[in-house]
């Protein structure tokens, strides 16, 4: 083999019959190209993107609102089902020989019972609502302050704890 040939051969990769790399400029150009395609591809999505979620919140708006419709509806007829049950469970105490007042009285407590436990959880899930972890983060990295009221003349945040002092060298010596 001849030099030219093997400067030919390095000028192709290194593979015979390859054709020699266009020049810096074609290469920079193509490039320029394929970014541009690139973002008019990316616009292409989002646009569908955002035409989804637009979609997707309409079928939302409307799904929420047949489900509060259902949901009143569930909640009328599972009270009147209660109440009746109810009834039929103090029509049922008098029969075996409870008096009209202890009768009600028992259903009445039960239900106060009942009731009360559902106020328990509530306040319970309410609590849990309060994002109580995110907002200790937020506070440590100062991003917002609990103890902050609005006035505007709120206190410095506290100075962090000091670091323990650290131990003293003992230079391999373990003796006390």
């Amino acid at each position: 083999m001849e030099d030219g040939e093997r400067q030919q051969d390095a000028a192709a990769g290194g593979r015979p019959g390859a054709a020699p790399p266009p020049p810096l400029d074609e290469s920079l150009r193509q490039i320029g190209q394929a970014g541009r395609e690139t973002l008019q591809a990316w616009g292409e999505v989002l646009r569908t993107l955002r035409a989804l979620l637009s979609a997707d919140l309409a079928l939302a708006r409307s799904a929420m609102g047949r489900a509060l419709a259902w949901a009143g509806v569930a909640i009328v007829f599972g009270a009147s089902a209660w109440l009746l049950a109810t009834a039929a469970g103090v029509a049922l105490m008098q029969q075996l020989g409870l008096s009209w007042l202890a009768s009600l009285s028992i259903a009445a407590l039960f239900n106060l019972a009942v009731t009360a436990l559902a106020a328990w959880r509530t306040s319970r899930y309410f609590d849990w609502m309060g994002l109580h972890a995110t907002r200790r983060q937020l506070a440590r990295m100062g991003l917002f302050d609990e103890d902050d009221d609005g006035d505007g003349d709120a206190e410095a945040p506290a100075a962090p704890p000091p670091s323990p002092a650290p131990p003293p060298a003992t230079d391999g010596d373990t003796r006390a």
